[in-house]
């Protein structure tokens, strides 16, 4: 299996360094609903483990929360909550949502707030190392006194510093010195320190998890391209630093999810929430959106190729679940699993192996027509799309609910062009029958949209 990494920028041969597979992937800041984004990656990294794991190979997986930061300080404010009974709340839905997504759990999710003292540990052993320094209760980190700092991101130091994310502050010894240990302001929540009270700063925290759940070096660090630089390389800087040894082996980065043509963001206002996206469409339709894409491209969210993601799962799963007899010679589906695992031994080749199982769903209705067995080809579709983490659902509710979406569509079109009338009262009806059946009809400045209700 060869998988690329972005430190060498090619294609490697992948071996883990020991019994396990030590897999750390960056998670989340709960500071508001996930996006579709945040389930692109999820699934991305669930795949790799799945394969991973199909490959024979164990897998320890690790996802840290980013429970306290100024935008859920700023966000708890706002709403009259304290930070842990609002990162609580998203947590939760992020969490219920993976499930419903039918992501594996990870074996552990660490949160910034309960792992302090590591944090206050691993600051102290970077000052006696001499890569850190204090200044008026605030420590940061000395990016200098790493020669090899930069290579995570193929830079030279002053052009990463030349319009990045640094702090403009007279403090520091050189402009790219990033925050270990963050004084204390008013009213924000703070933990006991050497330096006196404060918080960590963004990037340690996941040093501190990494080494605490998976030791020194990490077989695999995963995220988003966009955690490349800063927080990547800073990760890099600082666990070196700090153990001596090599911090990860590989790193994989997921591309962005796009909507129309831009990174999907909360800060740029563009997102469809996560829960939005797998209510409306299906958590398999989801997942074969992601997986027929290379996971390093970008990835265009449309609501297109989202309603044909969900014909191609009918597809599949009409395949996988057909009752069939079983007479004539057996179909042979082991070439099909072969070029599986080609596709996915070519740097986790999700689109060729998806191609796979739709000619091999194929292959399945075309022998059963010439009179073969292929009860067991049916059960190599189903064992192969577990691998992608597709459960191919046969149930007749879903493939309804499926088949009337275009029918929700149409009433939609019927009620804007209704509201362009001021027909409102017609418009209004429509809308309460959607409601009375379950679907919720929202109206946008873009247009009207609809999704599921939950019960």
């Amino acid at each position: 299996m060869k998988l690329y990494n972005t430190l060498s920028r090619r294609a490697e041969e992948f071996h883990p360094g020991g019994d396990t597979v030590l897999l750390y992937v960056c998670g989340l800041t709960p500071y508001d609903e996930p996006h579709a984004g945040h389930a692109m990656s999820a699934v991305v990294f669930d795949v790799l483990r799945r394969y991973l794991e199909f490959r024979g190979l164990s897998v320890r997986h690790v996802q840290n929360f980013t429970d306290i930061d100024d935008r859920i300080i700023q966000r708890a404010n706002r709403a009259g909550v304290d930070t842990g009974t609002l990162v609580g709340q998203y947590v939760e839905s992020y969490l219920r949502d993976l499930r419903t997504l039918n992501v594996l759990p990870a074996h552990h999710y660490p949160r910034v707030t309960e792992e302090v003292p590591a944090i206050v540990e691993m600051i102290q052993g970077l000052l006696e190392r001499g890569y850190a320094y204090g200044v008026d209760g605030d420590v940061y980190y000395r990016v200098t006194r790493k020669p090899d700092y930069g290579r995570l991101s193929h830079r030279a130091l002053e052009s990463m510093v030349a319009g990045a994310r640094v702090d403009s502050d007279e403090r520091k010894e050189h402009p790219g010195d990033f925050a270990l240990w963050k004084a204390a302001k008013p009213g924000e929540p703070a933990w006991p320190s050497p330096w006196g009270p404060g918080r960590p700063g963004w990037h340690i925290e996941c040093s501190a998890m990494a080494l605490r759940y998976l030791g020194a070096t990490l077989d695999i660090h995963g995220g988003g391209a966009d955690l490349i630089f800063p927080h990547h390389e800073n990760e890099i800087a600082q666990s070196e630093a700090y153990t001596g040894k090599p911090f990860a082996r590989w790193w994989v980065h997921n591309g962005w999810m796009l909507l129309n043509g831009e990174k999907m963001s909360k800060s740029l206002g563009n997102t469809v929430g996560m829960r939005e996206a797998i209510e409306r469409y299906g958590a398999d339709a989801f997942r074969l959106f992601v997986l027929t894409s290379h996971y390093r491209s970008p990835l265009n969210f449309t609501d297109e190729a989202l309603r044909s993601m969900r014909r191609g799962v009918q597809r599949l799963a009409s395949a996988a679940n057909a009752e069939l007899p079983g007479r004539g010679e057996p179909f042979d589906s082991e070439p099909f699993r072969r070029r599986f695992i080609e596709a996915m031994d070519d740097d986790l080749g999700t689109p060729g192996a998806v191609a796979v199982l739709f000619e091999l769903a194929h292959a399945v209705h075309r022998g059963r027509d010439a009179g073969q067995d292929v009860r067991a080809a049916q059960a190599t579709l189903r064992e192969l799309a577990s691998v992608l983490g597709l459960a191919l659902a046969a149930e007749a509710e879903e493939e309804a609910a499926a088949d009337a979406v275009p029918f929700i569509e149409l009433l939609l079109e019927v009620r804007q062009e209704l509201r362009a009338l001021r027909q409102f009262t017609v418009a209004d009806k429509i809308r309460g029958r959607l409601s009375e059946l379950g679907i919720a009809v929202e109206d946008t400045p873009e247009g009207s949209r609809w999704r599921p209700v939950r019960e």
